[in-house]
């Protein structure tokens, strides 16, 4: 027997599938890059802080993490970040920041085409 490999979290695994289907239905390569980043193992999976968001952001930028966000640093920019998590301090971070801390899904639904969104990991 072959051992299984991905993503055992089912809501992950749904968002993967989702992220795929998307890709293809919208002609939009982003939203696959995405679904492959999130595929990696947990211990490969994106960890970035606050204070990388901000150095490779602009105002009012939409930023998508393939992994979680964590509270290191601060936020001077209002921007959009969505990402699979985020520790509670960053979460606060970005709202004490005016900015908007969202899940993928919610992105994808705000976003379908993927126009303008800037992958940080």
């Amino acid at each position: 027997m072959m051992k299984r490999t991905g993503p055992t979290n089912n809501h992950l695994r749904e968002l993967i599938s989702r992220l795929k289907e998307l890709s293809a239905k919208q002609k939009a390569p982003i939203w696959k890059r995405i679904a492959e980043d999130l595929e990696a193992s947990t211990r490969d999976r994106r960890v970035v802080n606050l204070s990388r968001i901000n150095r490779f952001s602009k105002e009012n930028d939409m930023i998508v993490v393939p992994g979680k966000v964590l509270s290191s640093g601060n936020l001077d920019k209002k921007v959009t970040v969505a990402a699979w998590d985020f520790s509670e301090m960053a979460k606060k971070k970005i709202k004490d920041a005016n900015s908007k801390a969202m899940a993928i899904e919610e992105l994808l639904d705000n976003n379908p085409k993927g126009k303008g969104v800037k992958i940080i990991g």
